[in-house]
């Protein structure tokens, strides 16, 4: 049975990983759960792939034969804004980490404490979860907690978000799903990925990290 997104669609998913036993393993998982998996061993193999068609879901390695990954990620995410995109790596350094989630990546998990259930894992990111390491998630915490405090003074708002989009924003900086969101708001589950898409218009962005990230720059949601 091939697994499905909320459209009906199935689930498409470009792997791309250089080690062979770790490429099987994650592959044999997902298509055992009813992913239909593409794989890609180096960053030109997965420039090939793109070429033909876009993936639901990217997941990749950062450190690649030919390249590195970041690389992949902002070219995924120019072309296809629709792609999620998934970190899974033994390389959890600060620019590493801030490089990946900059360029359009929404998840980010670490080799040494990857889930045993990559279905899951997955099935959750289609779903409008952003999956991240919890050393990951405390070091993004810590980060944010280090960084200078803004003058105190009325939110800026300067991209006139409506206080239903800001609404919406919190809960994507929640990590909520569309589906709760809507639940919480009292919203048309329908309605959500449209007040979404108007959000990064008026914020001039293309991901969920980069709205929370220019959100909380302005002073409109606080974490």
């Amino acid at each position: 049975m091939t697994d499905q997104d909320e459209t009906g669609e199935a689930i498409t998913i470009l792997l791309v990983e250089d080690d062979a036993p770790t490429c099987w393993r994650l592959q044999d998982a997902l298509t055992k759960a009813g992913y239909e998996v593409r794989t890609a061993g180096t960053l030109g193999e997965a420039r090939s792939a793109l070429a033909t068609s876009a993936p639901r879901v990217l997941l990749t390695d950062l450190r690649l034969p030919d390249g590195h990954g970041v690389e992949l990620i902002r070219e995924t995410r120019q072309r296809f804004p629709n792609t999620e995109i998934m970190v899974i790596s033994a390389l959890g350094d600060e620019e590493s980490v801030i490089s990946a989630i900059t360029v359009g990546a929404t998840g980010y998990l670490l080799k040494d404490a990857f889930p045993t259930d990559i279905a899951t894992t997955v099935r959750d990111l289609v779903a409008g979860h952003s999956p991240i390491s919890a050393s990951i998630a405390r070091f993004i915490v810590r980060r944010t907690q280090n960084s200078a405090e803004p003058p105190p003074g009325p939110a800026l708002n300067t991209a006139k978000l409506t206080p239903r989009e800001i609404d919406i924003l919190w809960g994507i900086a929640k990590g909520f799903s569309y589906a709760e969101i809507a639940s919480h708001l009292g919203l048309s589950r329908q309605t959500v990925p449209g007040h979404i898409k108007n959000i990064y218009r008026k914020l001039e962005v293309h991901t969920r990290s980069e709205a929370v990230f220019e959100a909380v720059q302005q002073g409109l949601i606080k974490l």
